[in-house]
């Protein structure tokens, strides 16, 4: 492990991606915490960061809304590119004593982490990017929170925990409570969606997990973004029972206090799972073996990953086992984008939540 760095006062954290990314940083923020305890952390990263963390117990004291650019992230609706100088002269001036990039391989987000101006600079590094002060090599294939917890280790903060931990607060409370009122019979959350179809598991197989599970009793709720109300909406018809769908229902804090209201959470491998999992819901979660590696839970006694070893694409039958996010569309590799998990049974599935149910 790298030693401390002295006279750390403010830290950048460049961090801009999705749900589930974020989640995977908290024990490396945690570890930052408790390494550098009297320092202010400050998340640069996405609007909807900025909306989730305010005021929100946690490792992160502020969040710096990094621009939308190439690599780093996507605008949001009505969002102007090309503010990127205009950011970094702001973040300079905040005189950071050490930026780290925990956000990818760094061929676009390395430049941005230099161009903060920190007098220690240390993050991830692929062939193609440029190197900071201290780095370590970007490799696909390792679980994300062990690859961002090598990346503080390099400047002193030792892991404190493997496993992501998310506050919920009482308003987070309260607004779910408003929108789903008391429970009078235990809960259980199914999330059918995914941004990649690839990580989806049929529709119909949900909702077969869905009617089982209302017959048993349990007040199932089909959660999913407004992008996802297709694939909410097959399920709860093809499953045929009283359940309740929420398509945009709640803000990304409500929706943590309402996976953690439930039982077990019965998830693709997105965002949602592993937000239940922070907020210490069992989950049930449907992998396939490439992303397993790299976001499945590290621990058991709560959490049971069901695994697909589909390695080859279901239409034409190219090797993915390099992983699928290299196989993208205009790279001349596969551009299919069927499910890789569709074989999964749901028999393995309801065997798994019944284990973790009450």
């Amino acid at each position: 492990m790298g030693d401390l760095v002295p006279g750390v006062e403010r830290i950048a954290v460049l961090r801009a991606n999705a749900l589930g990314d974020f989640i995977f940083v908290l024990p490396a923020l945690d570890a930052l915490r408790a390494a550098y305890p009297k320092a202010e952390i400050v998340l640069l990263g996405a609007p909807w960061h900025a909306n989730l963390l305010r005021d929100r117990p946690g490792p992160v004291d502020r969040v710096l809304v990094v621009p939308p650019a190439p690599g780093i992230r996507v605008a949001d609706p009505g969002e102007a590119d090309g503010q990127v100088d205009g950011f970094l002269a702001e973040a300079r001036a905040e005189r950071f004593d050490l930026a780290l990039q925990l956000h990818g391989g760094g061929a676009n987000s390395n430049p941005l982490v230099t161009g903060v101006g920190a007098r220690v600079t240390a993050g991830l590094r692929a062939e193609d990017a440029p190197p900071l002060d201290h780095w370590i090599r970007y490799v696909y294939y390792q679980h994300e929170v062990l690859r961002y917890l090598e990346v503080v280790a390099l400047v002193g903060a030792g892991a404190t925990t493997l496993v992501p931990r998310f506050a919920v607060t009482d308003a987070d409370r309260n607004e779910a409570r408003a929108v789903l009122g008391d429970p009078d019979r235990p809960r259980v959350a199914l999330h059918p969606g995914a941004s990649d179809t690839r990580r989806r598991w049929p529709a119909h197989r949900f909702a077969e997990v869905a009617r089982d599970l209302t017959g048993q009793g349990y007040d199932v709720l089909i959660t999913g973004t407004p992008a996802e109300r297709d694939v909410v909406e097959r399920v709860v018809t093809e499953a045929d029972a009283p359940v309740r769908p929420l398509i945009g229902a709640l803000s990304l804090g409500a929706l943590a206090a309402c996976y953690a209201d439930c039982a077990v959470v019965v998830s693709n491998d997105t965002g949602p799972l592993h937000l239940a999992a922070a907020v210490g819901t069992p989950t049930v979660g449907v992998y396939w073996v490439g992303n397993l590696i790299n976001s499945g839970s590290l621990v058991r006694a709560r959490h049971r990953p069901i695994v697909s070893w589909t390695v080859h694409c279901p239409v034409c039958g190219a090797d993915c086992t390099r992983g699928l996010y290299p196989h993208r569309e205009g790279t001349g590799e596969c551009p299919h984008r069927d499910s890789f998990v569709a074989d999964v049974p749901v028999a393995e599935v309801l065997e798994a939540a019944r284990e973790l149910l009450p």
